[in-house]
């Protein structure tokens, strides 16, 4: 009687090339929509980041408008709510320590842009970041963001 030989399991298990692949496939899938979601959030957290900065330094304006009988001319600047401007022409009293800490940096990493007298608001000023483009005008986040909003 003649044996047949047995076959012995290969000690070489893995996975197919097409296992690999579907595998792949299903983790650029859901990285993709992960990383559409987590980008419309961090844009929205931007714009409402904006428009907090933009409320807290019109509140500070008004303090200091409040205290020095009028706001600063776009020469001096929102710098003028740090430190006292040098060409204050105005009978107020300035406060002491200022109206605010430090000038943030819109959310993009620009100043925001004081003018006065007013063409976009209806107050004495205009007071906006320039959204994400870093331009005037524009749509959705690239949109200024201003206290006319």
């Amino acid at each position: 009687m003649k044996k047949t030989p047995v076959k012995r399991p290969s000690k070489q298990a893995g996975f197919t090339l097409t296992e690999i692949m579907v595998v792949i496939f299903i983790i650029g899938l859901l990285s993709t929509v992960v990383l559409f979601n987590v980008l419309g959030a961090r844009t929205d957290a931007q714009v409402k980041t904006a428009r907090t900065n933009v409320a807290a330094l019109t509140n500070a304006l008004e303090q200091y408008s409040l205290d020095m009988y009028d706001y600063p001319t776009t020469q001096q600047g929102l710098e003028a709510l740090v430190t006292e401007p040098a060409d204050t022409s105005t009978s107020g009293t300035y406060r002491k320590g200022g109206y605010i800490q430090k000038l943030p940096l819109d959310p993009w990493g620009r100043p925001f842009v004081y003018e006065r007298p007013a063409e976009r608001s209806e107050k004495a000023y205009d007071l906006y970041s320039l959204g994400a483009d870093g331009q005037e005008g524009g749509e959705e986040e690239n949109a200024d963001i201003g206290n006319w909003n």
